[in-house]
């Protein structure tokens, strides 16, 4: 397998060597559980079904999974294995299933969805950071897409993530995803049936990247595609870039969203609480897989 399926295009032979993610062919995941603390179209009152892929495309340096997605850990999966934990994770009644972070193993997520497909909405929760060749591959399978919308400059792209292409990427792949979902649609208790709902995470002195991010999705894409505001921001993986060892502070808070209040955007946002390693679930112990 020569790998292509990021933006990273490493081309790494993966049945012999770790590609840039860091993965092998196998599927690996760390944690396969209900989760409560997604958005309210995702998670409902149930939760949604989280499969935690391991490894990462990006290098963020402040990623709050950074257990999973700078080391690799977890468990390998089978297509058969995943999709019984899939099986499992619907009898206990969430609402949707997400894959979290699925991009390096989306042929044998495919060959999964092959074997069972679950009578759920299936999210694609990413960091938006995808070719639009691999999501092509995912059209009729996603019914919803989650990705975040990062950085606008080039310069915090390399700084934070280890890509400076980051917008230029990830602007072509919001596009593709709301042109492969069309208009939101939502089900019972307003769980989103098909769309894409856009998360941006408001980082501490980068409120005028925030703006700009918001006003390029007011500016680009359909109206109506829901925004989620985020400020459950905090110094996490041992940063060490200055001026990211802090949390937001409520002043830069109320700066990003009165703009996007401005702009009309709909949308979604967090409560002060947010911020606390709480929030932050364990990954690869008995209790993370369910």
């Amino acid at each position: 397998m020569v790998c292509t399926l990021c933006p990273r295009m490493c081309r790494a032979d993966r049945s012999a060597r770790a590609g840039f993610c860091g993965l092998g062919e196998e599927m690996r995941i760390a944690r396969v559980a209900p989760h409560l603390w997604e958005e309210p179209p995702v998670s409902g009152s149930r939760g949604t079904g989280a499969v935690f892929f391991s490894g990462c495309t990006l290098r963020c340096v402040y990623c709050q999974n950074g257990e999973i997605s700078h080391t690799g850990t977890g468990r390998v999966f089978t297509p058969r294995q995943l999709s019984d934990a899939l099986k499992r994770l619907t009898d206990q009644g969430v609402q949707s299933l997400s894959f979290i972070t699925g991009t390096p193993f989306v042929p044998r997520i495919l060959e999964t969805l092959e074997l069972w497909r679950p009578p759920l909405p299936l999210v694609w929760n990413t960091s938006g950071y995808e070719t639009v060749e691999t999501l092509r591959l995912l059209e009729g399978a996603v019914d919803v897409y989650l990705p975040d919308l990062k950085h606008y400059s080039a310069r915090m792209g390399q700084l934070c993530a280890k890509a400076p292409d980051y917008f230029r990427v990830a602007s072509e792949a919001v596009r593709e995803m709301c042109r492969q979902t069309g208009p939101c649609l939502y089900g019972e208790e307003g769980i989103m049936t098909r769309g894409v709902l856009i998360r941006h995470l408001i980082l501490p002195g980068l409120t005028g990247e925030s703006m700009k991010l918001l006003t390029w999705i007011k500016d680009n894409l359909p109206p109506g595609t829901p925004v989620s505001l985020m400020r459950q921001y905090i110094p996490c993986n041992n940063v060490s870039v200055p001026g990211l060892d802090r949390r937001i502070t409520e002043k830069e808070y109320r700066r990003v969203r009165d703009h996007m209040a401005l702009l009309g955007l709909p949308g979604f946002l967090q409560e002060p609480d947010s911020a606390d390693r709480g929030f932050i679930p364990a990954f690869n112990t008995p209790e993370s897989f369910c």
